[in-house]
């Protein structure tokens, strides 16, 4: 056997080989999308704007930390202004929000509504209706730095 034959075995072994390989891959990834296929996911809210419609900022450098984090307002009890420095979303799980600015922009949230917060705009806000507001709320902050700041007026 000269040495082109024994390249052309070696090669055909290896396509052979690989052929394999790619068939475990390929029924190993049809059962994961089979599992999958039960799972369904739906976007709350996607946006490069906050909910006055602003452009959010680029992001921030350092070290990030993100934090997930269920607010509870009581009915009838306000939120004072405040600002986020880094961008932050929210999702209301139960009761109903008003969110203003001090120019008059309003936002009224109610359950199951999701939030593209505004960063660096001072807002505050009141828990409106009868029972609690309950807002999950993601902040995409920098470790050591805050989230949320109150404005002194």
């Amino acid at each position: 056997m000269n040495t082109l034959q024994r390249m052309l075995i070696g090669l055909g072994q290896c396509l052979l080989f690989m052929g394999g390989l790619l068939v475990t891959v390929t029924v190993v990834a049809d059962d994961t999308m089979a599992a999958m296929k039960s799972i369904t996911t739906e976007v709350l809210v996607k946006s490069n704007t906050s909910w006055n419609g602003r452009p959010l900022p680029s992001y921030s450098s350092g070290e990030p930390e993100i934090s997930v984090v269920r607010v509870t307002i009581p009915s009838g009890s306000a939120l004072p202004m405040h600002t986020h420095p880094f961008a932050t979303a929210g999702f209301l799980l139960q009761g109903r929000l008003k969110v203003k600015t001090p120019g008059g922009e309003t936002l009224e949230v109610s359950p199951g509504d999701g939030v593209i917060e505004l960063v660096n705009q001072p807002h505050g806000g009141v828990s409106v209706g009868t029972e609690d507001a309950v807002i999950l709320v993601v902040y995409a902050g920098i470790k050591g730095q805050p989230v949320t700041e109150l404005v002194i007026e």
